[in-house]
């Protein structure tokens, strides 16, 4: 039996990326996982492949396509898990809209307004609406129930565009807060940052641009992460705070999916 055997956990923007190698990892620890986003089907990027991995992993995958940008798809995602698990063991807000054409480089004044929207809309409010939404379900658990909220070192220094800055701080911001008020219901709420991680979309660039990608982490090192950081036991000593993937994987001794441990975040001060 896994470490989060008999666990309800939902994870946000699952169909690729971050939020599919978390997906992963929790099926890795025999853990019900609903995965959301708007891709459904056939096809290597889709919540319906994702929950499939979840249930080859060990775990059990349940795919609900939602669009995070529609509060009333919101709704009707948590009152679905609300009916069909009756309540919520671990929140993963991992969902993100890239702008296209992604914003690299060039200033502010450079991007479509429509980017903010994009970062900080989907990347910030769609999580504080889907932990809304979230909350009682949480409350509802026996013990060790969370908030995941998947961020960035964007939110301590410059990466990409002022945009993304601005909604990976206040995310930061949304946690630390966030985990004042639930502490009192016995609910921790804690910041990632992973590293460089080789997404799909960073895979996409990597091989148009000629980047290096051997030493970043992987989705699946991430979940990994996520999975053993919530099977601690010590959530409440560590809620509001910022944990480091790099950090995890050195406490938790912990490998990716080729028995690598990647090096540290090569930016971080």
């Amino acid at each position: 039996m896994g470490a989060h055997s008999g666990k309800v956990a939902v994870v946000t923007g699952a169909s690729r990326g971050i939020g599919k190698g978390i997906a992963r990892a929790f099926g890795e620890q025999g853990a019900t996982v609903y995965v959301t986003g708007r891709t459904s089907g056939d096809g290597e990027r889709t919540i319906d492949t994702t929950a499939r991995m979840v249930s080859e992993a060990g775990g059990e995958g349940r795919a609900i396509r939602c669009d995070h940008g529609d509060d009333a798809a919101i709704a009707e995602l948590f009152a679905q898990i609300g009916d069909e698990a009756g309540r919520i063991d671990f929140l993963i807000n991992n969902v993100y809209k890239i702008p296209d054409p992604p914003a690299w480089g060039g200033g502010f004044w450079d991007h479509p307004i429509q980017i903010w929207d994009d970062q900080v809309g989907i990347g910030l409010r769609a999580h504080y609406v889907a932990s809304w939404h979230a909350a009682p379900l949480l409350f509802k658990a026996a013990s060790g129930a969370a908030i995941v909220n998947v961020s960035s070192p964007g939110g301590q220094k410059y990466h990409f565009s002022c945009s993304y800055g601005t909604g990976k701080a206040g995310l930061d911001r949304l946690t630390a807060d966030m985990a004042l008020e639930l502490e009192p219901k016995g609910v921790a709420a804690v910041a990632l940052y992973p590293g460089s991680v080789s997404t799909e979309f960073i895979q996409d660039a990597a091989a148009a641009r000629g980047m290096d990608l051997s030493k970043s982490q992987t989705p699946l090192f991430v979940g990994r992460s996520v999975t053993a950081l919530l099977a601690s036991g010590d959530l409440l000593t560590r809620t509001g705070s910022i944990q480091w993937v790099e950090d995890l994987a050195e406490e938790f001794d912990l490998v990716d999916e080729h028995g690598r441990r990647p090096p540290g975040y090569a930016e971080r001060g």
